[in-house]
């Protein structure tokens, strides 16, 4: 006996049968235990979501002896000679193959006369928008005014290109993708009744694979079935038949773009290359990971969204605080390009190189998003330079103390002055950067900065904000960081902070809610603090080079007059 695939072999007989789409199946239904069945139906959608399969159910119903809650019981004569092909009563058409007008001439002849046995003729018109314009107008009056016992059912994956006057007197469906957890249930359930031994994740493999078409789900099982026949079918087995790449691939892959390590980046395509791996589900699938990424960091619930075990969500939270939105935008921009180019070309490997070198030169690119990505890059390597401990010229002589890591990005500077203070400010560090950060005034020469004492929670929030605030700020991105960039943090009183602006326009476009709220959202996550933000604009002249210390501190390393802050 001949092999039947499987996706044929498990064809839906009833409209329970038929999976995804059960508003379509409930409207059909519903006509017929009604007897409101129509004259001419539109099914339109995607390939492999049921069209042609729902059509034929439907028209084993309408002609059906014995119906059962609106689908065909499948036993009677009329429904068994249907199934066989042997009836005259349904007529399936091809219309890539049927599209003139000679062919739509025939049906309009055959339609002058009744069945002979059953209630209705029908006419399954598959890929109808292949017809030519003339064979559409030799069909149109037949829609508009077929006999009674007359239905045309017309299906197509394009329905753009059906003229208007057609589709103004169909009842039309559409239908949707099949959910990938449908498809992966239906897998199971197949692989079960067929005695097939295979690992759930290859089957969620194959159904995400699949794209939403559960003819092209059952196509790519039978071939990893037929490759390892009577083994175990595990997930390396599909990844290795359809030509995938594991997700472990793509998350060190995307680490070296990010990283710009052009050499990697070309050994690991070269892996893939060895392996066998098809180049264009690589980068098909790539694509879905950096969509991925970009869901995680745009969505409050990206887990809910994103059906993969917890071992990868964890990796893809990880892999997703490596770039910001306007990169992930930009590399899913070269690598969709790519995309359209594969198709064409003859030398795959080498525009997938091209592409990666892209991804880890924006130097080569003179889109908007490179150069936003190059001018981040650039801020990022001065961040790091102004967060090295760098003592003013003499620093030593005059008694200075060693700028603390990360002076510059939080505002820092060691003080001046005798043994005593020079050792306070090591030991406390908290000064702002007199004459160090970008637009903060130096202190005159020879005048010590001040020394305030602070109760001991308030200075712990300054000190974490101001020894994480290059960092903060950064994280924050889009506007918001060039607004705070000139910017200096001081006390504000009991969980809250002052944010000091050296600049009147960055002042009035950091001062705004949704900034501020941006911040402190970020600090309540990242360091589960809740800390408040004032604003205000630095005074003309005014020096920022306080010494803050807890009063304790003070008191046991200065003998002197003593401050205190409300």
């Amino acid at each position: 006996m001949s092999y039947t695939a499987l996706y044929r072999k498990w064809r839906p007989a009833s409209f329970e049968d038929v999976k995804g789409q059960d508003p379509i199946v409930q409207t059909l239904k519903n006509q017929i235990t009604s007897g409101r069945i129509g004259h001419a139906y539109l099914f339109c959608g995607t390939r492999g979501t049921g069209k042609t399969s729902i059509a034929k159910i439907f028209a084993r119903a309408v002609n059906c002896e014995n119906p059962v809650n609106g689908s065909p019981c499948n036993e009677c004569p009329a429904c068994r000679a249907i199934i066989s092909g042997s009836s005259m009563n349904v007529v399936e058409i091809d219309a890539a193959s049927n599209n003139g007008v000679e062919n739509i001439r025939d049906i309009r002849d055959q339609v002058q006369y009744p069945p002979t046995d059953g209630r209705y003729r029908v006419y399954i018109i598959d890929e109808v928008h292949m017809l030519s314009i003339g064979a559409f107008n030799a069909l149109l009056k037949t829609l508009e005014e077929p006999p009674s016992y007359v239905i045309f059912i017309l299906a197509t994956t394009e329905v753009h290109k059906i003229p208007i006057t057609i589709l103004s007197r169909c009842q039309r469906y559409d239908f949707k993708r099949i959910a990938l957890e449908t498809i992966a249930g239906h897998l199971r359930e197949l692989t079960r009744a067929e005695h097939i031994e295979v690992e759930d994740r290859a089957l969620t493999y194959v159904a995400k694979a699949a794209d939403g078409s559960l003819r092209d789900a059952l196509s790519l099982l039978d071939q990893c079935v037929a490759f390892h026949y009577g083994k175990l079918l595990t997930y390396d087995n599909v990844l290795e038949v359809l030509g995938a790449v594991d997700a472990s691939v793509f998350s060190e892959l995307f680490g070296a773009i990010v990283e710009g390590r052009t050499r990697d980046c070309i050994l690991k395509l070269e892996e893939i290359v060895i392996q066998g791996r098809e180049l264009g589900q690589f980068v098909t699938d790539f694509i879905w990971y950096m969509r991925n990424l970009l869901l995680f960091q745009s969505a409050d619930d990206a887990e809910g969204l994103l059906d993969m075990s917890t071992e990868n969500l964890k990796q893809l939270e990880e892999d997703a605080k490596k770039a910001d939105g306007e990169t992930l935008m930009r590399y899913i921009r070269i690598f969709s390009e790519l995309s359209n180019q594969l198709r064409y070309a003859s030398q795959k490997r080498v525009i997938v190189e091209v592409a990666l070198i892209k991804l880890t030169r924006p130097a080569m690119e003179t889109s908007l998003d490179a150069v936003l990505e190059r001018l981040n890059q650039l801020e990022a390597e001065v961040e790091d330079l102004e967060s090295r401990p760098v003592p003013p010229a003499g620093a030593m002589a005059a008694g200075y103390a060693a700028v603390p890591a990360g002076a510059m990005a939080a505002g820092y500077a060691a003080a001046p002055g005798d043994a005593q203070t020079g050792d306070l400010a090591q030991a406390v560090p908290g000064a702002p950067a007199a004459g160090f950060g970008s637009g903060i005034p130096p202190a005159p020469a020879g005048e010590p900065p001040q020394t305030v004492a602070l109760p001991q929670a308030q200075l712990e929030d300054l000190k974490l904000v101001r020894n994480e605030w290059g960092k903060l700020v950064r994280s924050l991105g889009g506007g918001a960081r060039s607004y705070l960039r000139d910017t200096v943090v001081e006390p504000g009183g009991d969980s809250c902070l002052t944010i000091v602006f050296m600049d009147p326009m960055n002042y009035d476009m950091g001062k705004r809610p949704t900034v501020i709220g941006q911040l402190e959202q970020l600090v309540q996550e990242k360091y589960n603090r809740s800390i408040y933000f004032k604003t205000r604009l630095a005074g003309r002249g005014e020096l920022l080079n306080t010494i803050y210390v807890t009063e304790e501190e003070l008191e046991s390393k200065i003998h002197i007059d003593i401050t205190y802050e409300d």
